[in-house]
């Protein structure tokens, strides 16, 4: 088994892409783009398509897709994965399904300019299946369904037990809350072939190039300066990185395994014969694909959070970690528990101090942002692209009016408070769900004491 060197995904591309050539110079642009990653090469993208004469630069420390866009589990669901009563400090109700609707939308956008490239990423349109499996978690259903319905959000359903069962074998399923309109993708296909599109389209792209400081009018580098009237901050989990952010957004950790392809046998056991995207209701929740070549994908939290947000860029995910994500397939696949695997690794996500998405534009410095989307990035990455170009291009849209634009957020607490809040937090959660799975009745008492401990 292979651990780290980014992403299964990159090796079922033949390996990490061929550099491109790093700045070695001090050069000028209309705008600079910080970070190769969804966010930067979609904003980068639309910009470009709306104004074709634009001088558009991306520095990028690794190469284009090193991040979280060429790690994640390949989920397009244009999901709202935030409290939506938050948004209502910075919003109407109405502005807030709108919202909910705007991401709804993006699956389709993704999946039009997908094609409109020529980029070929494995996308299939699904169901995503949130599945009970246990008493606690078969509560929480109907309550969801509703909670999302009061939202504008009509995609979902409830499935029972038996109509669960027919379509997949998961021992412990009670039901599910199903999820219609997403989509399964391989995501290094998708950010390679985009960061391709961008290139084509005149967006020059310098890999190797680390920024270290941005301010009006410029963002500096170690191979040199880039003046730019406009700035727009894409770094997502690695903000933290950046002097000057480094209490914005911490870096959270999640990793993934992926099996060696099932054999027929074991996927007619299963019957799992779609595509659907598989998760359950549990606190410290999962997520599952089954890959166009037949493997398991099975993606957690592991350890989430490391002191003074230091990432680990190899990649490799702790023993404990790829442990744990071993339990959750064989708790959920239980045919497939000996299937040997084929890679484990893990990546970074941003989260802001109230888990909560922004975009924005600062009209002063015309610094612009974009990011924390805390695990849905490869939706949110679309519609937040959109909407920097509309704010760059002073063009107000329906986009610049949703009230994730330019909301203000305080900042994490300072070293070590904050990473005790997170593996408290994820301490918490995880005791909940092992309650849970034994039926004990102080489960709730540990999922609110979680919860608790997110809102302060």
């Amino acid at each position: 088994m292979q651990r780290g060197g980014v992403s299964f995904w990159y090796q079922e591309l033949g390996g990490l892409p061929k550099p491109r050539p790093a700045l070695d110079r001090s050069v000028s642009a209309d705008i600079c783009i910080i970070g190769a990653g969804y966010t930067g090469l979609w904003a980068a993208y639309y910009l470009k398509k709306a104004d074709p004469s634009l001088n558009i630069v991306i520095v990028e420390e690794h190469f284009a897709g090193f991040g979280a866009s060429g790690r994640n589990g390949g989920w397009l669901s244009g999901n709202f994965a935030w409290e939506h009563e938050k948004y209502l400090s910075s919003g109407t109700a109405e502005q807030v399904k709108a919202m909910v609707e705007a991401f709804h939308g993006t699956v389709d956008e993704v999946i039009a300019a997908a094609e409109m490239e020529g980029i070929n990423a494995d996308i299939h349109r699904t169901q995503e299946l949130a599945i009970a499996t246990n008493a606690y978690q078969f509560q929480r259903l109907a309550p969801e369904l509703k909670r999302l319905h009061h939202w504008g959000d009509h995609r979902n359903r409830l499935e029972s037990e038996a109509q669960l069962r027919a379509r997949i074998a998961i021992p412990s399923a009670r039901g599910a809350l199903v999820t219609s309109g997403v989509a399964r993708v391989q995501p290094a296909k998708l950010v390679r072939g985009l960061a391709d599109a961008v290139a084509r389209l005149g967006v020059t792209i310098y890999e190797a190039t680390r920024a270290h400081e941005i301010s009006k009018g410029q963002v500096i580098t170690h191979q040199g300066r880039v003046a730019c009237a406009v700035a727009l901050k894409a770094t997502e989990g690695y903000s933290a990185q950046l002097p000057g952010y480094e209490r914005d957004w911490l870096p959270l950790n999640s990793a993934q395994i992926v099996t060696e392809p099932l054999p027929l046998e074991l996927w007619r056991d299963i019957g799992w014969s779609g595509a659907e995207l598989i998760g359950d209701m549990a606190h410290a929740y999962c997520y599952c694909q089954r890959t166009a070549d037949g493997r398991i994908a099975v993606g957690g939290r592991g350890l989430p959070y490391l002191l003074n947000s230091k990432i680990q860029p190899d990649g490799q995910p702790t023993s404990g970690t790829i442990a744990e994500l071993r339990g959750i397939l064989a708790r959920l696949f239980p045919a497939a528990t000996h299937v040997p695997l084929a890679h484990a690794w893990q990546g970074v996500l941003g989260v802001p101090r109230d888990w909560c998405a922004t975009v924005g534009l600062d009209p002063e410095t015309q610094i612009g942002w974009a990011g924390g989307y805390v695990g849905v990035g490869l939706t949110s990455a679309n519609l937040a692209g959109r909407t920097l170009r509309d704010l760059v291009l002073s063009e107000p849209t329906a986009l610049t009016e949703l009230p994730w634009v330019n909301r203000a957020v305080r900042a994490w607490e300072r070293e070590p408070l904050r990473w005790m809040a997170v593996r408290g937090l994820y301490a918490m959660l995880k005791a909940a769900d092992r309650a849970e799975a034994n039926g004990k009745a102080y489960a709730p008492h540990l999922a609110r004491l979680g919860a608790w401990i997110k809102s302060k």
